[in-house]
């Protein structure tokens, strides 16, 4: 059925219609009891949407899939990927289904995105639908990143479906409306690459390029030039992610987005206790996602991504490798040029600091919370305060107060601004136990946990009373924090 006019939306099909060859038609499986769950209103007034209309029963059917506008054509992407470092062709959107692109207000084009819409080709044997505590997952994950300023994907709504799912038991399903700038990722170069079709490459190139970096279009090589955006953009993206103490767990080549975008929020998790070897995912047995490689995994995606257009780069195979190579070469500095900016707002230190200095003193802050078990959010809030004169919230949480002392006399040296320091260091993130106690309660039909903990992660930086238990770490007795494939 067509959504009424007074719903209705313009939904385009350019992905659909410029790469058929990537893009299988498909409909969005009936959900015989829809119900909202969490609405983005920010984000419905960006894209230009009536929060009101998607509440009804027309407006949920839209964010199902079961219904969409004339002319949208929803289709599962087909993509290829190395997932922990093994190379699969044939992978693809299994449980989701791209409903087409929007034009939001300010004139960008972002794309309308189901998960756990049912199954499609691409399922290899899976059921295709999802379970309400994993979509949830998705919406307060991204929607806290988002605050913290740091490139995502965002979560439009989730909508409970009124069907039982099974996984270790029966839970409630429920699907994911998700927004972004556009769905393409290193995997769907590598499917392109593949198959040996220098055409779909191209198309693909020029699509992504008109998508995320038309200023390179005019460079006298393009597709050097857009893998050089690429390799900037994702060595900015990482280096937030470290800043943040975020974790993503699942840094397969189909997970890392063209544009620069976080996607797929499956076995994340947000540091309490600062570990390089941080670890959190079930299936990562041998660590190859953990916190501190995730700089590493990051260029090895884009290599794997430069292999692809190596075609495109040039002519000759010798000069395309070199090319490439040299572009890629700028992964580290660029990396490194971003983390230690961040690294000196999170310090308060003057911009006239030289580079060794700072750099000096983020790696021995470091060494001192890894060596004493510190909470690295609470640690760095704290920082704020001991510019104040008070030194209790970060000093009292070190074990070697000698070791701080002698740190934080290096520190105090420079002239610190505690404000700007606020301004970055976050009071409040999804802390795994706080997660993981308001996905319980929304699965058992109390919403009230998650829409508390949203409030707080969504206004991180803003102190207020009463959230005290959302900036404090796990309790004792939460022991070690795993997340599954499923979630």
């Amino acid at each position: 059925m067509s959504v009424p006019l007074q719903y209705r939306i313009s939904v385009g099909n350019r992905f659909a219609r410029e790469l058929p060859e990537m893009a299988v038609a498909w409909q969005a499986d009936d959900a015989p009891q829809p119900r909202l769950l969490a609405l983005n209103e920010p984000l419905t007034a960006e894209l230009g949407l009536d929060a009101d209309a998607l509440r009804s029963p027309e407006g949920l059917a839209l964010l199902l899939g079961s219904s969409v506008p004339d002319g949208a054509t929803p289709v599962a992407q087909a993509y290829s990927g190395h997932q922990f470092g093994s190379f699969n062709p044939g992978l693809g959107d299994g449980r989701a289904l791209l409903l087409g692109e929007v034009t939001d207000t300010a004139g960008r084009l972002r794309d309308l995105h189901l998960k756990g819409s049912g199954r499609t080709p691409f399922a290899r044997g899976g059921d295709g639908l999802a379970v309400i505590g994993p979509m949830l997952r998705e919406y307060l994950v991204s929607e806290a990143m988002h605050a913290l300023g740091v490139p995502t994907t965002r979560s439009l709504a989730v909508v409970a479906t009124g069907r039982q799912v099974r996984r270790e038991t029966l839970l409630p399903g429920a699907v994911l409306t998700r927004v972004a700038s556009s769905h393409l990722r290193v995997g769907s170069f590598q499917f392109a690459a593949a198959r040996g079709d220098r055409g779909l490459l191209t198309r693909l190139a020029d699509h992504a390029i008109s998508r995320h970096y038309p200023e390179t279009a005019s460079a006298d090589r393009p597709y050097l030039a857009f893998f050089e955006s690429v390799v900037n953009a994702q060595a900015t993206l990482i280096a937030q992610w470290m800043l943040t103490g975020f974790v993503h767990g699942v840094m397969n080549t189909d997970n890392m987005t063209i544009s620069g975008e976080t996607i797929d929020y499956g076995p994340c998790a947000f540091m309490d206790v600062f570990d390089n070897g941080a670890l959190y995912s079930s299936i990562d047995r041998d660590g190859r996602y953990a916190y501190a490689n995730q700089p590493l995994i990051g260029e090895w995606n884009l290599a794997r991504l430069a292999e692809a257009l190596l075609p495109l780069i040039a002519e000759d195979q010798e000069q395309a490798v070199q090319l490439a190579v040299a572009a890629l070469e700028t992964f580290r500095p660029r990396y490194t040029e971003a983390w230690l900016a961040g690294m000196k707002a999170k310090l308060g230190l003057p911009d006239d600091v030289d580079d060794s200095t700072a750099s000096s003193l983020a790696t021995d802050a470091l060494t001192l919370l890894q060596d004493n078990h510190v909470d690295y959010t609470a640690f760095f809030r704290g920082l704020g305060s001991v510019v104040r004169g008070d030194a209790r919230p970060a000093r009292d949480r070190v074990l070697d107060v000698a070791a701080f002392d002698a740190w934080a006399a290096r520190w105090l040296e420079l002239t610190l601004d505690a404000d700007a320091m606020d301004r970055v260091n976050p009071l409040y993130i999804p802390r795994n136990h706080l997660v993981e106690e308001a996905l319980e309660a929304a699965t058992g039909g109390d919403l009230g946990p998650l829409d508390r903990l949203l409030d707080a992660v969504t206004r991180p930086f803003e102190e207020r009373p009463g959230l005290e238990r959302y900036a404090s770490g796990a309790p004792e007795d939460f022991g070690a924090y795993t997340t599954y494939c499923g979630t």
